[in-house]
C-alpha cells in the first residue's frame, strides 16, 4: 500500500472559474480524479508542474461550446488524486502508466491530445503510445526529455530552489510565471490541493527526474517518443507564449523544427502558465482550429 495524502474535499470546493465536477476511479491502491464535460469529439488536457486540472479552467469553456468533450486528469501527486509522500515513487513511466488507464476506462478515440509542461512528456508520449486514440496534437510551451536538452538558467535556479525547499510555495511559482497577477483566489486555488508539507512530493519530484544525460531514466523513452513525433503526421498545433521565461519561444521554435512541426502561433503578453494570462483566447485557438479539420 502507497502512502499516500488525500486533500480534503472541502479545501477543493468553490474555486473561482472551476464549477466542474469531479470523477473518481481507483488505480494501485490510489484514488485519481479527473473532469470530463461536454458531448462530442474527446479532447484531452494535460497539466504540468506544480498546476492540476484548474489549469485548464478558461480554456475548456471555448472548446465545449463549439461541440467537443473536455477530459483533464489531475496526475497523481496533484489537485484532487492522492498524493504519495515517497518524492522517488514518481518517475516519468509511473506518471505514464497511471493515465493510460483511464483513456481505456473512458473509451477515449478520435481524439485530440492537448499538453503543456511537464503534461507534454506525458501527453505526447501517450499519444505516441496509443495512436488509435488520438487523431491531432496542441502543443503548449513543453518539450521533450532525451538526455540532449539545454535547460535555461531560469530553469536550473527553479530545480535548485525545489530541490533544497521541501514546503515548495506552489502558489508563489505560479504567480511567477504568470505574466498578469492572477490575484490572490487563483493563487490561493493552486495552493489548495497541498494542505502538507508531504503531499508536494509530486511537485518537488518533477524538476528533479528530468534527465540530463542520455543514460539517465526516462531519457530513452524521451527519444523514443521524439523520434516518433519526427515521422507523425497527425494535425498539430503550436501555441507558445511570449514571454516565457523557462521555456523562451526560441525554445519553442527549435522543438517545432525538430518534430517537422509549423513554427508555433504566439500567445501576446503571456509567461509559462499562459492558460492564466490568455486562456479565453487559447480556448478559442483550439476550438477554432479543431472545427476546421473534420
Amino acid at each position: 500500500m502507497t502512502d499516500a495524502v488525500r486533500t480534503p474535499d472541502e479545501l477543493l470546493q468553490g474555486l473561482p472559474d472551476f464549477p466542474f465536477e469531479p470523477h473518481y476511479r481507483e488505480q494501485d491502491g490510489l484514488r485519481l480524479a479527473h473532469i470530463d464535460e461536454g458531448e462530442g469529439p474527446p479532447v484531452v488536457f494535460m497539466h504540468g508542474e506544480p498546476t492540476w486540472s484548474f489549469l485548464w479552467r478558461k480554456v475548456i469553456g471555448p472548446v465545449c461550446d463549439a461541440g467537443f468533450r473536455a477530459i483533464a486528469p489531475d496526475l497523481a501527486g496533484f489537485g484532487r488524486s492522492d498524493k504519495p509522500i515517497d518524492v522517488d515513487w514518481y518517475t516519468y513511466d509511473r506518471h505514464v502508466a497511471m493515465i493510460a488507464p483511464l483513456l481505456a476506462q473512458l473509451d477515449v478515440k478520435g481524439a485530440t491530445m492537448v499538453v503543456h509542461d511537464w503534461g507534454g512528456p506525458i501527453g505526447l508520449r501517450l499519444a505516441v503510445e496509443h495512436p488509435d486514440r488520438f487523431e491531432k496534437l496542441v502543443i503548449l510551451d513543453t518539450g521533450l526529455f532525451t538526455g540532449h536538452q539545454r535547460m535555461t538558467e531560469a530553469w536550473l535556479a527553479f530545480r535548485d530552489f525545489v530541490a533544497r525547499t521541501e514546503d515548495l510555495p506552489v502558489g508563489f511559482l505560479v504567480r511567477g510565471a504568470c505574466k498578469n497577477d492572477p490575484g490572490e483566489e487563483v493563487v490561493a486555488a493552486y495552493e489548495a490541493p497541498f494542505p502538507s508539507i508531504d503531499s508536494k512530493a509530486g511537485a518537488r519530484a518533477f524538476p528533479l527526474i528530468i534527465p540530463h544525460s542520455t543514460d539517465a531514466p526516462g531519457a530513452a523513452a524521451g527519444q523514443r517518443v521524439q523520434d516518433a513525433l519526427a515521422k507523425d503526421t497527425r494535425p498539430t498545433l503550436m501555441l507558445w507564449a511570449d514571454s516565457d521565461p523557462v521555456l523562451p519561444l526560441s525554445v519553442g521554435e527549435r522543438f517545432a523544427q525538430v518534430i517537422k512541426r509549423d513554427p508555433p502561433r504566439v500567445i501576446e503578453n503571456a509567461s509559462h502558465f499562459l492558460q492564466e494570462d490568455a486562456g479565453p483566447e487559447i480556448g478559442r485557438l483550439i476550438a477554432e482550429w479543431l472545427t476546421s479539420r473534420p
